[in-house]
């Protein structure tokens, strides 16, 4: 489930990266695609940038303390760089599409910050609980997963989970901002991967050749720096106006590519496709024999209904 879930997160980053690129080329002048050119390029920059500064840490140029630190800053710098890029006469002239965000603080169409349930009429307060139910599910799965990918071996984490209390937290949460009409919470399963990965000191296995972790710093002081900062940032929405927004479409595609990165899930609807003799020649097959790959190209067929169903 946690692999199929992150096969859907990645398609899901990758489809609104695309569509918002695509929308430029359907909206824009038949006789003059200068713009949507001029899109697609910075996207495809930022993707490329990004994924670069990304891969340094496992490069050979530099300390290990400059690379993690390119790493965890890089990402930004190259936001920066292409917002700057865009503001340059020689390319601002293309009118590339900005964020568009309002000038004063307040709720969408200007609302009131309470809601009056009682004016909903009675039939429609009905057809709202399948919706809601469903909901209720993906808030379930979403959470869940987000703590067994977190939680995992792999991680050696030392405190113990807290599923039951994280639940509670969480429903708790969630009635208060619809009471208000607020967007929900969720558990952020991206947010939640990449934390643990910025806390995540690695060592190098002489044995197997490859990195591995050593150990996770656990702690809630970052966690609430974290979010601290993300609410202060509703300061910063004037300067949003200058992020391009194919520099957004940009990083979605990095983040479908990277979620991409060993998923077996993934990995197993490619191999459905290939030759079962192949297959079992294949050095990265764990299951070399014939009644494993029937059974493996078996269950494999099975895997896009999962999909569909979450």
């Amino acid at each position: 489930t946690d692999e199929v879930f992150n096969g859907l997160l990645s398609l899901n980053f990758i489809y609104e990266g695309a569509a918002s690129l695509r929308r430029n080329f359907l909206l824009a002048d038949p006789l003059n695609l200068s713009m949507p050119f001029v899109s697609l390029s910075i996207a495809l920059g930022t993707y490329w940038s990004t994924a670069q500064v990304i891969a340094i840490e496992r490069s050979i140029y530099f300390s290990a303390k400059i690379r993690k630190a390119i790493k965890d800053f890089g990402p930004v710098a190259v936001l920066v760089a292409f917002s700057a890029l865009n503001s340059l006469k020689s390319v601002k002239k293309f009118g590339v599409p900005t964020l568009v965000v309002p000038n004063t603080f307040q709720l969408a169409g200007g609302r009131k910050f309470l809601i009056n349930f009682m004016s909903v009429p009675v039939r429609k307060r009905w057809l709202c609980a399948f919706p809601a139910m469903l909901l209720t599910a993906l808030f379930f799965m979403d959470q869940n997963i987000s703590a067994r990918v977190v939680n995992k071996e792999d991680n050696k984490l030392q405190k113990g989970e807290a599923y039951n209390a994280d639940m509670v937290a969480l429903g708790l949460v969630t009635g208060v901002l619809s009471i208000f009409g607020l967007p929900w919470m969720c558990g952020a399963t991206v947010q939640s991967m990449n934390h643990v990965r910025s806390m995540t000191t690695l060592k190098f296995n002489n044995e197997t050749e490859s990195m591995e972790i050593d150990h996770v710093t656990e702690t809630r002081t970052t966690g609430f720096i974290t979010h601290a900062m993300l609410a202060a940032s509703i300061f910063l929405l004037p300067l949003l106006t200058f992020l391009p927004i194919p520099v957004v479409s940009g990083v979605f595609l990095f983040l479908g590519r990277k979620l991409m990165t060993g998923n077996h899930f993934l990995k197993r609807i490619l191999d459905s496709s290939a030759e079962k003799k192949s297959f079992a020649r294949k050095p990265s097959n764990p299951c070399s024999g014939t009644k494993e790959n029937e059974f493996i190209h078996r269950d494999t067929n099975f895997v896009p209904c999962r999909f569909v169903d979450i």
